[in-house]
């Protein structure tokens, strides 16, 4: 019977995986939207803002002055 081997690669340094870690602030009622909007779909708070962030950038025209 051969012995199996447990292998453990090294872990990806934060960062390194595409995502950034950052904080924002934002008011209590659009935490409150989000979360509501968590509760019916079953999406997670950061999956949701992430989808809205994604959105607001492909709507977004900058204007010049």
């Amino acid at each position: 019977m051969a012995k199996d081997s447990l292998v453990i690669k090294p872990k990806k340094a934060k960062g390194e995986d595409g995502y950034k870690v950052f904080s924002i602030r934002i008011k209590e009622e659009i935490v409150a939207q989000i979360d509501a909007i968590s509760t019916q779909t079953g999406h997670s708070r950061n999956e949701l803002i992430g989808t809205f962030l994604v959105y607001a950038l492909d709507q977004c025209v900058v204007e010049d002055k």
